[in-house]
């Protein structure tokens, strides 16, 4: 009996605030998308980085004047060093190719470019990306080399944009949460002055403050609930509708997103919507109402 009451005075309370309780609802389902949204980013940019680094290469481009005994003597140095795992050489023609691959959309800017333009290199994956300054130092005084890229720090580039991002995400929800922080409090507090002549009823005939209590808590849990459903089903239509097929373009960049993970954001932010308005309505009808 005593839990079909408090399961009906939660729907009649969720009923009787309707427009807070939406607005409430709505707060949450945002900050809780948001959340969502900056841990599958953080999620995604580590396996980003596992996999990209496994590939990172350095680049050696060779001087235009490199004589064929400059180009022996770099072709020896990579080989013997220990630090190699394995090079690629890549003359002008193949850079020309691959040139064309890269800008086929652009025939116009492919045109004017030849081959000679391009210059010839060597690809190098090392067994460590971490040691590439101790490869540079080897080779980059040798005759004949112009230049010498490292990946990782155009990579490093791209990822302290995703860690912007982030960051970001994470401020924004985290301005969100606080606003829906006051929604529920202010919605308990709504919903317990409407009810003040029932809830000094019960104290006088001796009723638990947890049973008085219980109603309000739960109303704010079905709310937390609900925009945590919200936020999730936010998140799995951006992820098929955006990531995966609006977005195809970027999947050179981008790894995909496994949906296991995006799954995974349901109870976290079911977890996470439910723990915080519970505390929050407690708080309020402890603190403020003192029921």
């Amino acid at each position: 009996m005593r839990v079909k009451y408090v399961l009906n005075e939660v729907l009649v309370g969720l009923w009787r605030n309707v427009t807070m309780t939406v607005a409430m609802i709505i707060t949450m389902s945002v900050s809780l998308t948001m959340l969502g949204a900056s841990v599958l980013m953080y999620m995604q940019v580590d396996q980003m980085k596992d996999f990209y680094y496994d590939k990172i290469e350095v680049s050696i481009f060779l001087a235009e004047n490199a004589d064929e005994g400059q180009k022996a003597a770099i072709n020896q140095a990579i080989d013997s060093s220990p630090l190699v795992e394995k090079k690629t050489h890549e003359t002008k023609e193949q850079a020309f190719e691959r040139f064309k691959l890269l800008w086929k959309d652009s025939p116009d800017f492919v045109n004017a470019i030849n081959a000679e333009s391009l210059p010839e290199s060597y690809r190098v994956q090392l067994k460590d990306p971490e040691k590439y300054g101790e490869f540079a130092k080897q080779i980059e005084g040798l005759p004949g080399i112009r230049q010498i890229i490292d990946q990782r720090t155009l990579l490093d580039k791209v990822f302290n944009i995703f860690n912007s991002i982030q960051l970001m995400s994470l401020v924004v929800a985290a301005v969100m949460a606080f606003a829906a922080l006051l929604l529920v409090g202010n919605t308990i507090q709504v919903a317990a002055y409407s009810k003040r002549r029932e809830v000094a009823v019960m104290k006088l005939v001796g009723a638990s403050n947890w049973f008085i209590q219980a109603p309000f808590v739960l109303e704010a849990v079905v709310a937390g609930l609900i925009g945590a459903i919200l936020g999730f089903v936010a998140l799995f239509i951006g992820k098929v509708v955006l990531l995966d097929n609006k977005l195809q373009a970027l999947t050179t960049i981008l790894t995909p997103i496994p949906d296991g993970n995006v799954w995974l954001m349901l109870p976290l932010l079911a977890g996470v919507g439910a723990l915080v308005s519970a505390v929050t309505a407690w708080v309020t009808l402890r603190f403020y109402l003192k029921v």
